[in-house]
C-alpha cells in the first residue's frame, strides 16, 4: 500500500485549507559549509571494500532504489555498498508499533519508536542483522560480505513534509506528543509541528551517540505537489544546518540528505537540473559540499502525475546523482574519525 493511496486526501485537504551541512564529523565537516575546503577535505571515493547498508523506507524509497526508476540500488552497487531494506510489513515477529508491524510505521513520530522506544533494542538488533531485499526491482552486490549493517538510512514519506510552525518551543521528549504518532491528517495533525519534529530528532541523537560504530543517514521527507509547504522547508533547513550544532553533537556518525530540497527545482523544458549551477541541490560541487536552496518552489517539481506526489524517475535520478557522492564523503569522514568496526 502506497503513501499516496493512504494519505493523498488528507494532505490535499490540509494544504488547501490552511548548504550542506553534511555534519558527519561535526568538528571537521562543519567547516566545509559556506567555504571552499582543501581538495583533500572531502573524499567522494567509494569504500575500499563492500559495505553493508540498510534502508528503512516506504513507496518513495522503493521507487528511488528501483533500477528502472531512481536507480539508487544500481549506483550504490557500483560504489560497493551491499544494500538491504525494510518496507511495509517488515518485522512481523517483533513487538507491534501503533498496532502494526514496525516496518509499516515510518512517520517522523515513529523514529522515536524505532530508536528510543521500549522495544527499540529488539528492532535495532533485527535491523542490524537484516540482509534481505523487501522491495522489488533493485540490484545489489551478488555476495553478502557478512556481518551486521554498518550504515542505517531512514526516510519518512512525503506527507511528513506537511508541517506547521506554531511558534512553540521544542518540548522535552517526555512531553512531546509526537512520539509514536502517525501523520495521517485529521486527528493527530495538530501535533505535527516543526517544534515537535525537532524534539524527536534531537532525542534520536541519544541513541546515535551511543553507537559510534554505525553511520546514521537521515533523509529529509520529500515535498508534495498539493501546494506550498514552507514550514516543511523550515524543518529541512534546520536538519541540514542546525540539528547537530544545536545539540552540540560531536560523535561524528550522522549524515543528513535534503531530499526535500533536491526535488523542488526543475528547469522548464528539461527532465531535471542535475549537474546545473542553477536550481536547488544538496551535493558535492567544485570540491565542496553545497546545499543550495534559493532557486525553486516549496513543492514537488517531479510529480508522477498531477495528483500523485511520488517523485518521477527524473527527480529520483537527480537525487541519486547528488546523494551517492555525499554518502561516500560521509562514510570516508566517519571511518577517518575512527568509525566503523
Amino acid at each position: 500500500m502506497s503513501c499516496q493511496i493512504r494519505r493523498r486526501r488528507s494532505v490535499d485537504a490540509i494544504v488547501t485549507g490552511l548548504t550542506t551541512a553534511l555534519f558527519v564529523v561535526a568538528a571537521l565537516i562543519s567547516t566545509l559549509v559556506g567555504a571552499t575546503p582543501a581538495a583533500a577535505a572531502v573524499d567522494p571515493s567509494p569504500p575500499v571494500s563492500p559495505t553493508k547498508l540498510i534502508f528503512i523506507h516506504h513507496s518513495t524509497g522503493e521507487l528511488w532504489l528501483a533500477d528502472d526508476h531512481g536507480g539508487l540500488g544500481l549506483e550504490l552497487r557500483r560504489n560497493d555498498y551491499f544494500v538491504s531494506d525494510t518496507n511495509y510489513g517488515w518485522g512481523r515477529s517483533l513487538p507491534p508499533s501503533r498496532g502494526e508491524d514496525i516496518g509499516t510505521t515510518t512517520d517522523i513520530g515513529d523514529w522515536w519508536t524505532w530508536f528510543r522506544g521500549p522495544a527499540s533494542d529488539q528492532y535495532m538488533t533485527a535491523l542490524y542483522a537484516e540482509s534481505d531485499r523487501h522491495s522489488n526491482g533493485y540490484s545489489r552486490l551478488a555476495t553478502d560480505p557478512g556481518g551486521p549493517n554498518e550504515i542505517v538510512m531512514f526516510k519518512s514519506c512525503f506527507p511528513n513534509s506537511v508541517l506547521r510552525d506554531d511558534g512553540s518551543p521544542v518540548p522535552p521528549i517526555a512531553d512531546n506528543p509526537l512520539k509514536g504518532k502517525a501523520w495521517g491528517g485529521g486527528p493527530g495533525w495538530e501535533v505535527y509541528t516543526v517544534a515537535n519534529a525537532k524534539g524527536i530528532y534531537l532525542d534520536l541523537l541519544k541513541y546515535f551517540g551511543a553507537h559510534p560504530e554505525k553511520l546514521f543517514v537521515a533523509v529529509v521527507a520529500p515535498p508534495i505537489i498539493a501546494g506550498d509547504t514552507p514550514d516543511g522547508r523550515k524543518l529541512a533547513n534546520w536538519l541540514v544546518h542546525h540539528w547537530l550544532q544545536d545539540a552540540g553533537y560531536t560523535t561524528g556518525n550522522v549524515m543528513v540528505f535534503d531530499l526535500y530540497n533536491v526535488l523542488t527545482s526543475k528547469p522548464a523544458g528539461a527532465a531535471s537540473d542535475v549537474g546545473l549551477a542553477s536550481g536547488n541541490h544538496h551535493r558535492l560541487w567544485n570540491g565542496a559540499v553545497q546545499h543550495k536552496a534559493d532557486d525553486g518552489r516549496d513543492r514537488l517539481a517531479y510529480p508522477t502525475s498531477a495528483d500523485d506526489s511520488h517523485p518521477n524517475a527524473a527527480g529520483l535520478k537527480k537525487a541519486t546523482a547528488e546523494f551517492v557522492p555525499l554518502l561516500n564523503a560521509a562514510y570516508n569522514a566517519w571511518r577517518g574519525n575512527g568509525g566503523g568496526p
